[in-house]
């Protein structure tokens, strides 16, 4: 049986050249590019146009912090117990970022894609999201991109990014069905399910026409970034061993009698 040929088209190097994706990474890309078009070169094999490189910084940028997160908190409780692995505590955080942190964007995207396979066919969007938010409601299964449990009634980061996708061109199908998706939820559910952060994501990631399996990966690079920052936080003021030792005193208290 004949091998499949090993190949990479990503990056090579000679002794005096660096090349990624086809550019020479000290003429052309170092202090041309920023980390957030870096990061659409690697995942589009080609340069953004200034359109799209705002609306994707934006969206990076968006992921990159939260505060006292479940991933946070587990890179810093990990870099408490292996402070000479500062990768490794890194590392737990981004295990943590799943379907409810973080992750979503993938679900919305994957469900606004495969409603829209193409995103150019005439369609009703009104019917369609009825249709989307029914079969859903069925499966008895949270419907992605809407509502939020801390900010209510309205998730501060979606209209920032929605304006930011109108003002670049970026308010496209995708958009406007996850918008119709929230107005047809709250119509069924009778409460308010405004689009959150992921759910504006999921959405202008489609637009930008990147595949929602690659999606959650935006949320990946950006939270690196943060949880790097939580970090130095902690080698500053550390929080990691009073919040342990806080649990720990409270979890066990009743078997003390305290």
């Amino acid at each position: 049986m004949k091998r499949k040929k090993i190949r990479t088209d990503i990056a090579w190097s000679a002794v005096d050249k660096i090349t990624v994706k086809g550019l020479d990474l000290c003429k052309e890309i170092l202090g041309k590019l920023s980390l957030g078009d870096m990061a659409f070169l690697e995942l589009t094999d080609r340069l953004p146009t200034p359109r799209e490189s705002v609306m994707f910084n934006a969206i990076a940028v968006t992921l990159v912090e939260h505060g006292l997160t479940p991933s946070s908190l587990a890179t810093r409780m990990t870099y408490a117990g292996a402070p000479e692995a500062m990768q490794a505590a890194v590392a737990a955080g981004l295990c943590g970022l799943g379907s409810v942190f973080v992750g979503s964007m993938e679900v919305a995207a994957r469900m606004l894609q495969e409603a829209l396979p193409d995103p150019n066919a005439p369609v009703d969007l009104n019917q369609l999201a009825k249709e989307i938010v029914a079969r859903f409601r069925e499966r008895k299964q949270i419907v992605p991109g809407i509502g939020h449990a801390f900010h209510k009634p309205v998730d501060p980061r979606a209209p920032c990014l929605f304006q930011i996708a109108t003002e670049n061109g970026y308010d496209g199908p995708y958009v406007k069905l996850m918008q119709a998706i929230a107005r047809e939820a709250e119509s069924a559910y009778g409460k308010s399910l405004p689009c959150n952060a992921t759910g504006a994501i999921g959405a202008i990631a489609s637009e930008l026409q990147l595949p929602w399996r690659i999606i959650r990966g935006i949320g990946v690079m950006a939270r690196a970034i943060g949880l790097v920052g939580h970090i130095r936080e902690e080698m500053r003021d550390p929080m990691a061993y009073e919040v342990k030792t806080r649990v720990e005193e409270e979890a066990t208290a009743h078997l003390r009698g305290a």
